[in-house]
């Protein structure tokens, strides 16, 4: 079945189709200028490819007050539409991204006002809602208070994780997972079992992957991990720290992630990092060993990110089946209803 990929301006005239079998999803998409287009793609085609039995309706949403360039403004604007839609309507279900913290206290980010309503409103006006990374911190912040921890060092590369407990997400996962994360601060684990956080894979090394709790009238899922990712986007996002450290920008070489590249490629890893440090200058990066390293990643985790999103679709359309009360703004027909103008089947679209 397809997913249909709406970036229609909101105000656009269209033609309206209904389906009984629509599943209606927002996408807010917080991620800085330089990954915005790379993050869409990633969790769109990963939805994409976990949608089986159903139309899945995908639309794009921006927190406006995310700090943002004259490129990364320009498309927003022109694909995106502003959170404060969704005020006063429904989503069946919603993605909420994670961005690069900028503040060691999440509520001294600009964008933290707009996050906590959205966060809000998700709890009354959404089925269920699956916050990532960041966001996820966000969450378990607002509402518990439960803040998160520094990390001596970043976590960064592809951890095994334990499924815990039995639970209709990780249903066919099996009873480990390989997850990438990449992430500066952590949630107590304690802290989130105490609060009635139901942990469902964890990792020895990484601690706390994947959590839910109900909220009101929505599931609330979290990821700390990211199975998202594509293949080489840790390789990237590591390409990106070491040009920070060769531009002084940053005191310490980056650790390369973990559980990532083959022996190959890590040999190749240790020997430019020996350079770089030797003859550290931005130059050196035309020399970074791209196409090595990206030969020798290991990866294996996109095929159980898809059943994990095929279990949360496939959970999501039964629960939309069963009767539920919702706040006076949620309030809708269960038929789903789009737009045939500015929407296309994402695997269709031009990047």
């Amino acid at each position: 079945m397809p997913l249909l990929l709406d970036t229609k301006p909101a105000d656009a005239a269209a033609v309206e189709l209904r389906s009984r079998n629509c599943i209606e999803i927002g996408l807010v998409n917080n991620m800085p200028d330089a990954a915005l287009e790379a993050t869409e793609r990633q969790f769109v085609e990963l939805i994409r490819a976990a949608t089986t039995d159903s139309v899945v309706r995908l639309r794009l949403y921006s927190l406006p007050d995310v700090p943002r360039g004259e490129r990364g403004r320009q498309e927003i604007a022109a694909r995106y539409r502003d959170v404060s839609e969704l005020w006063n309507s429904h989503l069946d279900g919603l993605v909420v991204t994670g961005t690069e913290p900028r503040a060691a206290d999440l509520k001294d980010e600009p964008y933290w006002p707009t996050l906590a309503k959205l966060v809000d409103w998700a709890r009354d006006n959404t089925t269920s809602a699956i916050w990532s990374c960041l966001a996820a911190h966000a969450v378990v912040l607002h509402i518990d208070g439960i803040e998160r921890r520094p990390l001596a060092q970043k976590q960064f590369g592809i951890f095994d994780c334990k499924v815990t407990q039995a639970h209709p997400l990780t249903k066919g996962a099996g009873p480990r997972l390989r997850v990438p994360h990449s992430r500066c601060n952590d949630l107590p684990e304690a802290a989130l079992a105490s609060a009635g956080y139901r942990l469902l894979t964890r990792s020895a090394a990484a601690g706390v992957d994947a959590f839910t709790r109900e909220e009101r009238s929505s599931q609330f899922v979290f990821f700390q991990g990211h199975p998202e990712y594509e293949g080489d986007t840790l390789l990237r996002e590591y390409r990106r720290d070491v040009g920070r450290f060769l531009r002084g920008e940053r005191d310490n070489y980056p650790a390369a992630p973990e559980g990532y590249f083959d022996d190959s490629a890590a040999a190749a890893d240790d020997d430019f990092r020996a350079r770089a440090q030797d003859d550290r200058r931005e130059g050196m990066l035309a020399d970074f060993p791209m196409r090595v390293l990206e030969a020798g990643i290991e990866g294996a985790w996109y095929r159980s990110a898809v059943r994990i999103y095929q279990n949360w679709l496939h959970d999501l359309k039964g629960r939309i089946a069963q009767p539920r009360q919702v706040s006076a703004a949620g309030q809708r027909s269960r038929q789903g209803v789009w737009p045939s103008v500015g929407m296309r089947p994402a695997a269709d679209r031009a990047r």
